[in-house]
C-alpha cells in the first residue's frame, strides 16, 4: 500500500473517531458554544490536553504553510479547513496526502526530463 493511500485512510479515521464522540455530545447538549469552550479547560488535566492540541495545531499550521510552499501543494487551504472543522487528526494526514500527491507530480516531471528527484 502506498503512503498516499495510508494517509487517505488516516484522514477517514481522523474525522470519524473524533466525530464519534462529538456528534452524540451535540445531540445531548445542542451546539452550546460556551459549554464547548469551557469543558476542555474544566480541570488541569483536561486543560493540559486542550492546550497541547492548541499548540500542536499552531505548529501544524506553520509546518503546512512552509512545507506546502516548498513542495507546491495544491489546495493548501483544505487541511486548514480540516483543522477548523475536525482538528489535527484530520488536518495532518490530509496535508501529508496532498504533499505525497505534489511530490509524485513533481517527480513525474523530473523523470520525464531525465533529472533525478532531489
Amino acid at each position: 500500500m502506498h503512503r498516499k493511500n495510508i494517509y487517505l485512510f488516516l484522514c477517514i479515521l481522523g474525522a470519524a473517531i473524533p466525530y464519534s464522540q462529538f456528534v452524540p455530545w451535540v445531540m445531548e447538549n445542542g451546539l452550546h458554544l460556551d459549554l464547548l469552550v469551557r469543558l476542555p479547560f474544566a480541570n488541569r488535566v483536561s486543560a493540559f490536553f486542550g492546550l497541547d492540541v492548541l499548540v500542536s495545531s499552531a505548529v501544524l499550521v506553520v509546518f503546512m504553510r512552509v512545507e506546502g510552499r516548498r513542495v507546491r501543494v495544491r489546495l493548501p487551504w483544505l487541511p486548514v479547513a480540516g483543522l477548523c472543522a475536525v482538528g489535527a487528526s484530520l488536518a495532518l494526514p490530509l496535508f501529508l496526502y496532498l504533499r505525497e500527491r505534489a511530490l509524485e507530480e513533481g517527480s513525474k516531471g523530473d523523470d520525464y526530463r531525465g533529472v533525478a528527484p532531489a
